[in-house]
Protein backbone atom coordinates (compact mmCIF):
# COMPACT_ATOMS: atom_id res chain seq x y z
CA UNK A 1 0.00 0.00 0.00
CA UNK A 2 1.43 3.38 -0.98
CA UNK A 3 1.62 6.02 1.77
CA UNK A 4 -0.90 8.86 1.70
CA UNK A 5 0.41 11.97 -0.02
CA UNK A 6 -1.71 14.47 1.89
CA UNK A 7 -1.30 16.26 5.20
CA UNK A 8 -2.43 13.23 7.15
CA UNK A 9 0.27 11.26 5.40
CA UNK A 10 2.83 13.74 6.75
CA UNK A 11 1.66 13.24 10.34
CA UNK A 12 1.19 9.44 10.20
CA UNK A 13 4.90 8.39 10.37
CA UNK A 14 5.29 10.35 13.61
CA UNK A 15 2.24 9.00 15.41
CA UNK A 16 4.29 7.28 18.15
CA UNK A 17 6.16 10.46 19.03
CA UNK A 18 2.91 12.40 18.80
CA UNK A 19 1.17 10.04 21.21
CA UNK A 20 4.19 10.17 23.53
CA UNK A 21 4.12 13.98 23.52
CA UNK A 22 0.38 14.00 24.25
CA UNK A 23 0.84 11.46 27.06
CA UNK A 24 3.61 13.52 28.64
CA UNK A 25 1.51 16.67 28.39
CA UNK A 26 -1.38 14.92 30.15
CA UNK A 27 1.00 13.54 32.78
CA UNK A 28 2.30 17.06 33.46
CA UNK A 29 -1.23 18.39 33.94
CA UNK A 30 -2.19 15.47 36.17
CA UNK A 31 0.94 15.85 38.27
CA UNK A 32 0.36 19.59 38.69
CA UNK A 33 -3.31 19.12 39.57
CA UNK A 34 -2.56 16.27 41.96
CA UNK A 35 0.24 18.28 43.55
CA UNK A 36 -2.02 21.25 44.29
CA UNK A 37 -4.88 19.05 45.53
CA UNK A 38 -2.66 16.95 47.77
CA UNK A 39 -0.90 20.05 49.12
CA UNK A 40 -4.26 21.60 50.02
CA UNK A 41 -5.37 18.41 51.76
CA UNK A 42 -2.08 18.10 53.64
CA UNK A 43 -1.93 21.75 54.78
CA UNK A 44 -5.54 21.69 55.96
CA UNK A 45 -5.05 18.41 57.80
CA UNK A 46 -1.82 19.63 59.42
CA UNK A 47 -3.45 22.89 60.51
CA UNK A 48 -6.37 21.08 62.07
CA UNK A 49 -4.07 18.63 63.84
CA UNK A 50 -2.17 21.51 65.45
CA UNK A 51 0.26 20.35 68.10
CA UNK A 52 -1.52 17.06 68.52
CA UNK A 53 0.56 15.25 65.98
CA UNK A 54 0.00 11.84 67.53
CA UNK A 55 -1.59 9.64 64.89
CA UNK A 56 -1.18 12.24 62.16
CA UNK A 57 0.42 10.77 58.99
CA UNK A 58 3.02 13.40 58.17
CA UNK A 59 5.41 11.38 56.03
CA UNK A 60 2.94 9.83 53.59
CA UNK A 61 1.49 13.08 52.17
CA UNK A 62 4.86 14.84 52.21
CA UNK A 63 6.40 11.94 50.25
CA UNK A 64 3.49 12.14 47.80
CA UNK A 65 4.05 15.88 47.37
CA UNK A 66 7.75 15.35 46.66
CA UNK A 67 6.97 12.54 44.22
CA UNK A 68 4.42 14.65 42.36
CA UNK A 69 6.84 17.59 42.30
CA UNK A 70 9.57 15.51 40.69
CA UNK A 71 7.06 13.86 38.35
CA UNK A 72 5.84 17.26 37.20
CA UNK A 73 9.36 18.57 36.64
CA UNK A 74 10.49 15.48 34.72
CA UNK A 75 7.31 15.13 32.66
CA UNK A 76 7.37 18.84 31.82
CA UNK A 77 10.97 18.58 30.64
CA UNK A 78 10.30 15.40 28.67
CA UNK A 79 7.11 16.85 27.16
CA UNK A 80 8.99 19.93 25.94
CA UNK A 81 11.82 17.77 24.61
CA UNK A 82 9.58 15.32 22.75
CA UNK A 83 7.09 17.99 21.68
CA UNK A 84 9.74 20.20 20.12
CA UNK A 85 11.42 17.21 18.53
CA UNK A 86 8.24 16.03 16.82
CA UNK A 87 7.38 19.62 15.83
CA UNK A 88 10.76 20.06 14.12
CA UNK A 89 10.36 16.71 12.37
CA UNK A 90 6.91 17.76 11.15
CA UNK A 91 8.25 21.13 9.99
CA UNK A 92 10.90 19.32 7.96
CA UNK A 93 8.46 16.83 6.44
CA UNK A 94 5.83 19.49 5.73
CA UNK A 95 8.32 21.51 3.72
CA UNK A 96 9.44 18.43 1.82
CA UNK A 97 5.78 17.54 1.17
CA UNK A 98 4.98 21.07 0.02
CA UNK A 99 7.94 21.19 -2.37
CA UNK A 100 7.23 17.70 -3.67
CA UNK A 101 3.62 18.61 -4.43
CA UNK A 102 4.31 22.16 -5.67
CA UNK A 103 7.36 21.63 -7.87
CA UNK A 104 5.51 19.56 -10.52
CA UNK A 105 3.16 22.53 -10.88
CA UNK A 106 6.05 24.86 -11.74
CA UNK A 107 6.53 26.88 -13.77
CA UNK A 108 3.05 27.16 -15.27
CA UNK A 109 0.83 25.90 -12.46
CA UNK A 110 2.19 28.40 -9.91
CA UNK A 111 1.99 31.42 -12.18
CA UNK A 112 -1.07 32.84 -10.45
CA UNK A 113 0.74 33.00 -7.10
CA UNK A 114 3.06 35.84 -6.17
CA UNK A 115 6.45 34.79 -4.88
CA UNK A 116 5.79 36.55 -1.59
CA UNK A 117 2.50 34.68 -1.22
CA UNK A 118 4.22 31.33 -1.79
CA UNK A 119 6.90 32.36 0.70
CA UNK A 120 4.22 33.14 3.28
CA UNK A 121 2.63 29.75 2.76
CA UNK A 122 6.00 28.04 3.00
CA UNK A 123 6.97 29.84 6.22
CA UNK A 124 3.96 31.13 8.17
CA UNK A 125 1.38 28.55 7.12
CA UNK A 126 3.67 25.58 7.64
CA UNK A 127 4.66 27.02 11.03
CA UNK A 128 0.97 27.14 11.99
CA UNK A 129 0.38 23.56 10.83
CA UNK A 130 3.51 22.03 12.35
CA UNK A 131 2.50 23.47 15.75
CA UNK A 132 -0.95 21.94 15.49
CA UNK A 133 -0.12 19.24 18.04
CA UNK A 134 1.79 21.14 20.71
CA UNK A 135 -0.29 24.33 20.54
CA UNK A 136 -3.78 23.07 19.71
CA UNK A 137 -4.77 19.40 19.61
CA UNK A 138 -2.41 18.31 22.39
CA UNK A 139 -3.56 20.89 24.97
CA UNK A 140 -7.24 20.39 24.09
CA UNK A 141 -7.09 16.60 24.41
CA UNK A 142 -5.05 16.81 27.60
CA UNK A 143 -7.47 19.33 29.12
CA UNK A 144 -10.42 17.13 28.17
CA UNK A 145 -8.84 14.09 29.82
CA UNK A 146 -7.91 16.13 32.90
CA UNK A 147 -11.45 17.51 33.18
CA UNK A 148 -13.05 14.07 32.93
CA UNK A 149 -10.70 12.61 35.53
CA UNK A 150 -11.16 15.56 37.92
CA UNK A 151 -14.95 15.35 37.64
CA UNK A 152 -14.81 11.60 38.27
CA UNK A 153 -12.69 12.10 41.41
CA UNK A 154 -14.96 14.88 42.68
CA UNK A 155 -18.08 12.79 42.08
CA UNK A 156 -16.59 9.94 44.10
CA UNK A 157 -15.60 12.18 47.03
CA UNK A 158 -18.58 14.58 47.01
CA UNK A 159 -21.24 14.23 44.27
CA UNK A 160 -22.48 17.80 44.67
CA UNK A 161 -18.96 19.18 44.10
CA UNK A 162 -18.48 16.84 41.15
CA UNK A 163 -21.72 18.00 39.52
CA UNK A 164 -20.82 21.65 40.03
CA UNK A 165 -17.34 21.11 38.58
CA UNK A 166 -18.85 19.30 35.59
CA UNK A 167 -21.26 22.20 34.92
CA UNK A 168 -18.46 24.78 35.22
CA UNK A 169 -16.11 22.88 32.91
CA UNK A 170 -18.91 22.32 30.39
CA UNK A 171 -19.58 26.06 30.44
CA UNK A 172 -15.90 26.78 29.83
CA UNK A 173 -15.70 24.14 27.10
CA UNK A 174 -18.73 25.62 25.33
CA UNK A 175 -18.48 29.36 25.89
CA UNK A 176 -14.81 29.90 25.17
CA UNK A 177 -14.71 28.02 21.83
CA UNK A 178 -17.89 29.85 20.79
CA UNK A 179 -16.35 33.23 21.59
CA UNK A 180 -12.98 32.53 20.02
CA UNK A 181 -14.24 30.58 16.98
CA UNK A 182 -16.96 32.96 15.75
CA UNK A 183 -15.85 34.24 12.36
CA UNK A 184 -12.34 32.97 13.00
CA UNK A 185 -12.06 31.39 9.53
CA UNK A 186 -12.56 34.77 7.87
CA UNK A 187 -10.24 36.37 10.44
CA UNK A 188 -7.43 33.88 9.83
CA UNK A 189 -7.87 34.07 6.05
CA UNK A 190 -7.74 37.87 6.16
CA UNK A 191 -4.76 37.85 8.49
CA UNK A 192 -2.87 35.37 6.29
CA UNK A 193 -3.69 37.35 3.13
CA UNK A 194 -2.50 40.60 4.74
CA UNK A 195 0.75 39.00 5.87
CA UNK A 196 1.28 37.57 2.39
CA UNK A 197 0.75 41.00 0.84
CA UNK A 198 3.28 42.49 3.23
CA UNK A 199 5.86 39.78 2.55
CA UNK A 200 5.35 40.12 -1.21
CA UNK A 201 5.72 43.91 -1.05
CA UNK A 202 8.92 43.68 1.00
CA UNK A 203 10.43 41.05 -1.28
CA UNK A 204 9.49 42.86 -4.49
CA UNK A 205 10.85 46.12 -3.09
CA UNK A 206 14.17 44.52 -2.20
CA UNK A 207 14.46 42.84 -5.59
CA UNK A 208 13.53 46.06 -7.38
CA UNK A 209 15.55 48.39 -5.15
CA UNK A 210 17.69 49.56 -8.07
CA UNK A 211 14.65 50.48 -10.16
CA UNK A 212 12.95 52.19 -7.23
CA UNK A 213 16.05 54.29 -6.67
CA UNK A 214 16.39 55.09 -10.38
CA UNK A 215 12.76 56.25 -10.59
CA UNK A 216 12.86 57.99 -7.20
CA UNK A 217 9.95 55.81 -6.14
CA UNK A 218 11.39 54.64 -2.83
CA UNK A 219 9.25 56.99 -0.73
CA UNK A 220 6.05 55.81 -2.44
CA UNK A 221 7.03 52.20 -1.87
CA UNK A 222 7.68 52.89 1.81
CA UNK A 223 4.26 54.54 2.17
CA UNK A 224 2.60 51.53 0.55
CA UNK A 225 4.59 49.28 2.88
CA UNK A 226 3.39 51.28 5.90
CA UNK A 227 -0.21 50.84 4.75
CA UNK A 228 0.23 47.09 4.42
CA UNK A 229 1.91 46.96 7.84
CA UNK A 230 -1.02 48.84 9.32
CA UNK A 231 -3.41 46.34 7.74
CA UNK A 232 -1.48 43.45 9.29
CA UNK A 233 -1.56 45.25 12.65
CA UNK A 234 -5.34 45.63 12.44
CA UNK A 235 -5.81 41.93 11.76
CA UNK A 236 -3.43 41.04 14.61
CA UNK A 237 -5.33 43.40 16.93
CA UNK A 238 -8.61 41.69 16.03
CA UNK A 239 -7.01 38.35 16.76
CA UNK A 240 -5.73 39.54 20.14
CA UNK A 241 -9.14 40.99 21.03
CA UNK A 242 -10.76 37.66 20.25
CA UNK A 243 -8.21 35.91 22.47
CA UNK A 244 -8.72 38.50 25.21
CA UNK A 245 -12.47 37.95 25.02
CA UNK A 246 -11.94 34.24 25.58
CA UNK A 247 -9.64 34.95 28.52
CA UNK A 248 -12.22 37.36 29.98
CA UNK A 249 -14.95 34.74 29.66
CA UNK A 250 -12.71 32.24 31.44
CA UNK A 251 -12.07 34.74 34.20
CA UNK A 252 -15.77 35.47 34.66
CA UNK A 253 -16.73 31.81 34.83
CA UNK A 254 -13.87 31.07 37.25
CA UNK A 255 -14.76 34.06 39.45
CA UNK A 256 -18.32 32.74 39.77
CA UNK A 257 -17.36 29.07 40.06
CA UNK A 258 -14.80 29.24 42.88
CA UNK A 259 -17.08 30.92 45.46
CA UNK A 260 -19.86 28.48 44.49
CA UNK A 261 -17.47 25.54 44.92
CA UNK A 262 -16.28 26.94 48.26
CA UNK A 263 -19.87 27.29 49.48
CA UNK A 264 -20.71 23.69 48.50
CA UNK A 265 -17.60 22.38 50.25
CA UNK A 266 -18.09 24.44 53.42
CA UNK A 267 -21.74 23.40 53.63
CA UNK A 268 -20.80 19.76 53.20
CA UNK A 269 -18.09 20.09 55.84
CA UNK A 270 -20.53 21.72 58.25
CA UNK A 271 -23.03 18.89 57.66
CA UNK A 272 -20.32 16.29 58.22
CA UNK A 273 -20.54 14.79 54.76
CA UNK A 274 -16.86 15.45 54.09
CA UNK A 275 -13.82 16.22 56.19
CA UNK A 276 -12.25 19.66 56.13
CA UNK A 277 -8.99 18.25 54.73
CA UNK A 278 -10.82 16.48 51.90
CA UNK A 279 -12.78 19.66 51.18
CA UNK A 280 -9.51 21.62 50.94
CA UNK A 281 -8.08 19.00 48.61
CA UNK A 282 -11.15 19.16 46.34
CA UNK A 283 -11.10 22.95 46.28
CA UNK A 284 -7.44 23.17 45.29
CA UNK A 285 -7.91 20.41 42.70
CA UNK A 286 -10.77 22.42 41.16
CA UNK A 287 -8.59 25.53 41.27
CA UNK A 288 -5.80 23.69 39.39
CA UNK A 289 -8.20 22.38 36.73
CA UNK A 290 -9.73 25.82 36.17
CA UNK A 291 -6.28 27.36 35.97
CA UNK A 292 -5.25 24.80 33.35
CA UNK A 293 -8.45 25.63 31.45
CA UNK A 294 -7.11 29.13 30.83
CA UNK A 295 -5.30 27.69 27.81
CA UNK A 296 -8.51 26.71 26.03
CA UNK A 297 -8.88 30.02 24.17
CA UNK A 298 -5.33 29.99 22.83
CA UNK A 299 -5.57 26.32 21.88
CA UNK A 300 -8.84 26.85 20.00
CA UNK A 301 -7.46 29.85 18.17
CA UNK A 302 -4.32 27.89 17.24
CA UNK A 303 -6.52 25.06 16.01
CA UNK A 304 -8.53 27.36 13.75
CA UNK A 305 -5.39 29.09 12.52
CA UNK A 306 -3.81 25.73 11.66
CA UNK A 307 -6.98 24.68 9.81
CA UNK A 308 -6.94 27.90 7.76
CA UNK A 309 -3.23 27.47 7.01
CA UNK A 310 -3.76 23.84 5.98
CA UNK A 311 -6.42 24.98 3.51
CA UNK A 312 -4.03 27.59 2.09
CA UNK A 313 -1.32 24.98 1.62
CA UNK A 314 -3.72 22.57 -0.04
CA UNK A 315 -5.02 25.30 -2.34
CA UNK A 316 -1.53 25.24 -3.86
CA UNK A 317 -0.68 21.57 -3.71
CA UNK A 318 -4.20 20.36 -4.43
CA UNK A 319 -4.33 21.78 -7.93
CA UNK A 320 -4.95 19.12 -10.57
CA UNK A 321 -1.93 18.14 -12.65
CA UNK A 322 -1.79 19.86 -16.02
CA UNK A 323 -0.83 16.57 -17.69
CA UNK A 324 -1.57 12.98 -16.77
CA UNK A 325 1.54 11.15 -15.63
CA UNK A 326 0.28 7.72 -16.61
CA UNK A 327 2.97 6.78 -19.13
CA UNK A 328 5.09 3.76 -18.36
CA UNK A 329 7.57 3.50 -21.23
CA UNK A 330 11.20 4.55 -20.90
CA UNK A 331 12.42 6.96 -23.58
CA UNK A 332 15.44 5.93 -25.69
CA UNK A 333 18.84 7.28 -24.75
CA UNK A 334 18.95 9.20 -28.04
CA UNK A 335 16.38 9.99 -30.65
CA UNK A 336 14.79 12.48 -32.97
CA UNK A 337 12.49 15.10 -31.47
CA UNK A 338 9.48 15.65 -33.72
CA UNK A 339 6.32 17.75 -33.64
CA UNK A 340 3.77 16.49 -36.14
CA UNK A 341 0.57 18.40 -36.98
CA UNK A 342 0.53 19.92 -33.50
CA UNK A 343 -2.34 22.19 -32.47
CA UNK A 344 -2.39 23.90 -29.09
CA UNK A 345 -4.26 26.66 -27.32
CA UNK A 346 -4.36 27.80 -23.72
CA UNK A 347 -7.53 27.14 -21.74
CA UNK A 348 -8.27 30.83 -21.18
CA UNK A 349 -8.23 31.81 -24.86
CA UNK A 350 -9.75 30.69 -28.13
CA UNK A 351 -6.63 31.51 -30.14
CA UNK A 352 -4.49 28.60 -31.31
CA UNK A 353 -0.87 29.55 -30.75
CA UNK A 354 0.17 26.41 -32.64
CA UNK A 355 -1.91 25.16 -35.56
CA UNK A 356 -0.58 22.25 -37.59
CA UNK A 357 3.00 22.92 -36.47
CA UNK A 358 5.75 20.66 -37.86
CA UNK A 359 9.26 20.50 -36.42
CA UNK A 360 12.12 18.03 -36.51
CA UNK A 361 15.31 18.05 -34.43
CA UNK A 362 17.55 15.20 -35.56
CA UNK A 363 20.10 13.42 -33.38
CA UNK A 364 23.04 15.77 -32.84
CA UNK A 365 21.35 18.68 -34.62
CA UNK A 366 21.01 22.25 -33.39
CA UNK A 367 17.71 23.86 -34.40
CA UNK A 368 16.73 27.50 -33.91
CA UNK A 369 13.09 28.62 -33.61
CA UNK A 370 12.50 32.36 -33.95
CA UNK A 371 9.38 34.46 -33.73
CA UNK A 372 7.87 37.65 -32.35
CA UNK A 373 6.61 37.92 -28.79
CA UNK A 374 3.30 36.18 -28.30
CA UNK A 375 3.64 33.92 -31.33
CA UNK A 376 3.88 30.76 -29.22
CA UNK A 377 7.57 30.02 -28.70
CA UNK A 378 7.10 29.44 -24.97
CA UNK A 379 4.07 27.26 -25.72
CA UNK A 380 6.26 25.17 -27.99
CA UNK A 381 8.75 24.65 -25.18
CA UNK A 382 5.92 23.80 -22.76
CA UNK A 383 4.86 20.98 -25.09
CA UNK A 384 8.39 19.63 -25.47
CA UNK A 385 8.90 19.74 -21.69
CA UNK A 386 5.45 18.16 -21.42
CA UNK A 387 4.16 20.80 -19.07
CA UNK A 388 1.13 20.72 -21.36
CA UNK A 389 -0.24 18.28 -23.97
CA UNK A 390 -1.37 19.36 -27.45
CA UNK A 391 -5.05 19.31 -28.36
CA UNK A 392 -4.15 17.66 -31.66
CA UNK A 393 -1.10 16.10 -33.24
CA UNK A 394 1.85 14.40 -31.61
CA UNK A 395 5.10 15.33 -29.90
CA UNK A 396 7.52 12.39 -30.02
CA UNK A 397 11.08 11.47 -29.16
CA UNK A 398 12.75 8.56 -30.87
CA UNK A 399 9.40 7.73 -32.47
CA UNK A 400 7.63 7.42 -29.08
CA UNK A 401 4.78 9.78 -28.19
CA UNK A 402 5.66 11.75 -25.06
CA UNK A 403 2.31 10.81 -23.49
CA UNK A 404 3.40 7.17 -23.46
CA UNK A 405 6.60 7.99 -21.53
CA UNK A 406 6.99 8.12 -17.77
CA UNK A 407 7.22 11.84 -17.04
CA UNK A 408 10.19 11.64 -14.66
CA UNK A 409 12.15 9.53 -17.15
CA UNK A 410 11.39 11.94 -19.97
CA UNK A 411 12.60 14.88 -17.89
CA UNK A 412 15.77 12.90 -17.18
CA UNK A 413 16.52 13.07 -20.92
CA UNK A 414 16.33 16.87 -20.95
CA UNK A 415 18.73 19.60 -19.92
CA UNK A 416 16.83 22.89 -19.79
CA UNK A 417 18.18 26.42 -19.64
CA UNK A 418 15.16 28.69 -19.01
CA UNK A 419 15.17 32.34 -19.94
CA UNK A 420 15.51 33.43 -16.31
CA UNK A 421 17.79 30.59 -15.21
CA UNK A 422 18.71 31.45 -11.62
CA UNK A 423 22.17 31.59 -10.12
CA UNK A 424 21.75 30.61 -6.50
CA UNK A 425 23.40 32.05 -3.45
CA UNK A 426 26.31 29.77 -2.71
CA UNK A 427 29.58 28.68 -4.25
CA UNK A 428 30.38 27.96 -7.87
CA UNK A 429 30.56 24.26 -7.08
CA UNK A 430 27.18 24.33 -5.34
CA UNK A 431 25.56 25.83 -8.43
CA UNK A 432 27.21 23.41 -10.83
CA UNK A 433 26.39 20.29 -8.80
CA UNK A 434 22.70 21.03 -9.18
CA UNK A 435 23.17 19.76 -12.72
CA UNK A 436 25.26 16.76 -11.68
CA UNK A 437 25.23 16.06 -7.92
CA UNK A 438 27.87 13.31 -8.19
CA UNK A 439 30.30 15.22 -10.42
CA UNK A 440 33.88 15.42 -9.21
CA UNK A 441 35.96 18.59 -9.32
CA UNK A 442 37.67 17.65 -12.57
CA UNK A 443 34.32 17.38 -14.35
CA UNK A 444 33.19 20.72 -12.95
CA UNK A 445 36.35 22.40 -14.21
CA UNK A 446 35.79 20.89 -17.67
CA UNK A 447 32.26 22.32 -17.74
CA UNK A 448 33.60 25.75 -16.80
CA UNK A 449 36.23 25.46 -19.51
CA UNK A 450 33.53 24.65 -22.07
CA UNK A 451 31.81 27.96 -21.38
CA UNK A 452 35.06 29.95 -21.01
CA UNK A 453 34.76 30.49 -17.24
CA UNK A 454 37.64 28.32 -16.05
CA UNK A 455 40.18 31.14 -15.99
CA UNK A 456 37.79 33.38 -14.06
CA UNK A 457 37.62 30.99 -11.11
CA UNK A 458 41.14 29.54 -11.39
CA UNK A 459 42.33 33.03 -10.52
CA UNK A 460 40.24 33.02 -7.38
CA UNK A 461 41.99 31.65 -4.26
CA UNK A 462 38.84 29.67 -3.39
CA UNK A 463 38.47 28.01 -6.80
CA UNK A 464 35.20 26.08 -6.95
CA UNK A 465 34.37 27.29 -3.45
CA UNK A 466 34.24 30.90 -4.64
CA UNK A 467 31.15 32.56 -3.23
CA UNK A 468 29.03 34.16 -5.96
CA UNK A 469 26.36 35.86 -3.88
CA UNK A 470 22.60 36.21 -4.12
CA UNK A 471 21.47 35.94 -7.77
CA UNK A 472 25.10 35.88 -8.84
CA UNK A 473 25.83 39.34 -7.40
CA UNK A 474 29.60 38.96 -7.93
CA UNK A 475 29.21 37.96 -11.60
CA UNK A 476 28.43 39.93 -14.71
CA UNK A 477 25.26 39.09 -16.64
CA UNK A 478 27.29 37.19 -19.23
CA UNK A 479 29.20 35.22 -16.58
CA UNK A 480 25.99 34.32 -14.76
CA UNK A 481 24.45 33.12 -18.03
CA UNK A 482 27.55 31.04 -18.81
CA UNK A 483 27.50 29.50 -15.34
CA UNK A 484 23.84 28.49 -15.84
CA UNK A 485 24.75 27.02 -19.23
CA UNK A 486 27.62 25.03 -17.67
CA UNK A 487 25.15 23.64 -15.14
CA UNK A 488 22.85 22.53 -17.95
CA UNK A 489 25.73 20.98 -19.89
CA UNK A 490 26.76 18.97 -16.85
CA UNK A 491 23.41 17.22 -16.94
CA UNK A 492 23.88 13.94 -18.79
CA UNK A 493 20.93 14.38 -21.15
CA UNK A 494 20.70 13.90 -24.93
CA UNK A 495 18.40 16.89 -25.51
CA UNK A 496 19.30 20.45 -24.59
CA UNK A 497 16.53 23.09 -24.55
CA UNK A 498 17.55 26.75 -24.45
CA UNK A 499 14.98 29.51 -23.95
CA UNK A 500 16.33 32.94 -24.97
CA UNK A 501 19.90 32.00 -23.98
CA UNK A 502 21.26 35.41 -25.04
CA UNK A 503 18.60 37.58 -23.39
CA UNK A 504 20.14 40.61 -21.66
CA UNK A 505 23.58 40.11 -23.23
CA UNK A 506 25.33 42.46 -25.62
CA UNK A 507 25.78 41.21 -29.17
CA UNK A 508 29.47 40.31 -28.86
CA UNK A 509 28.93 38.38 -25.59
CA UNK A 510 25.88 36.63 -27.04
CA UNK A 511 27.70 35.55 -30.21
CA UNK A 512 30.69 34.30 -28.23
CA UNK A 513 28.40 32.32 -25.90
CA UNK A 514 26.62 30.65 -28.83
CA UNK A 515 29.90 29.74 -30.53
CA UNK A 516 31.10 28.18 -27.27
CA UNK A 517 27.84 26.25 -27.09
CA UNK A 518 28.34 24.86 -30.59
CA UNK A 519 31.57 23.26 -29.39
CA UNK A 520 30.48 22.30 -25.87
CA UNK A 521 27.27 20.51 -26.84
CA UNK A 522 29.22 17.69 -28.52
CA UNK A 523 26.71 15.23 -30.06
CA UNK A 524 23.64 16.47 -28.18
CA UNK A 525 20.48 17.61 -29.90
CA UNK A 526 19.73 21.27 -29.19
CA UNK A 527 16.51 23.25 -29.57
CA UNK A 528 16.98 27.01 -29.16
CA UNK A 529 14.12 29.48 -28.75
CA UNK A 530 15.31 33.00 -29.43
CA UNK A 531 14.38 36.43 -30.76
CA UNK A 532 17.97 36.86 -31.94
CA UNK A 533 19.89 35.47 -34.84
CA UNK A 534 22.69 33.03 -34.10
CA UNK A 535 26.23 33.33 -35.44
CA UNK A 536 26.87 31.55 -38.72
CA UNK A 537 27.44 27.82 -38.41
CA UNK A 538 25.81 27.35 -34.99
CA UNK A 539 22.35 26.13 -36.11
CA UNK A 540 21.75 23.32 -38.60
CA UNK A 541 18.18 24.44 -39.23
CA UNK A 542 16.16 27.57 -38.59
CA UNK A 543 12.38 27.88 -38.22
CA UNK A 544 10.18 30.94 -37.87
CA UNK A 545 6.96 30.69 -35.91
CA UNK A 546 4.18 32.77 -37.43
CA UNK A 547 0.39 32.39 -37.12
CA UNK A 548 0.78 29.01 -35.45
CA UNK A 549 2.94 27.58 -38.26
CA UNK A 550 6.61 26.67 -38.16
CA UNK A 551 8.18 27.74 -41.44
CA UNK A 552 11.69 26.51 -42.22
CA UNK A 553 14.10 29.17 -43.41
CA UNK A 554 17.54 29.10 -44.93
CA UNK A 555 20.37 29.03 -42.42
CA UNK A 556 23.28 31.40 -42.62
Amino acid sequence: MTPRDDLRGVFAPHRRLILLALGLLLLTLLAGTGLLGLSGHFLAAASLAGTAVVGFNFFGPSAGIRALTFARILSRYAEKLVGHDVTLRLARDLRVWFFRRALPLAPLGLGRFRTGDLLARLVADIEAVDGLLVRAIGPLLALLALALLAVAVALCVLPAAGMLLAVVLAALGGAIPWITARGVAALEDGRAAARSELRAAVQEGIEGATDLAAMDAGAAWLRALDQRSATVSRWEARRRRRLAAGAFAHGVVTALALPAMLWVLLSSTHDGRISAAAAAGLFFMALAVLEAGAGIALAWQSLRAAAASAQRLQSVTGQPAAVADDGTDAPPMQGELELRDVAFQWSDTDRRVLDGAQLRVGVGECVLVMGDSGEGKSSLLALVLRLRDPQAGHVSFGGMDLRALALAQWHARIAWLPQDAPVFSGSVGDNLRMGAPDANDARLWRALAQVKLEARFRESPDGLDTWIGENGATLSAGQARRLALARALLRDAPLLLLDEPTAGLDQDTADELMRDLAVARADRSVLIISHDELPAGVAHARYRLRDGKLVREETR
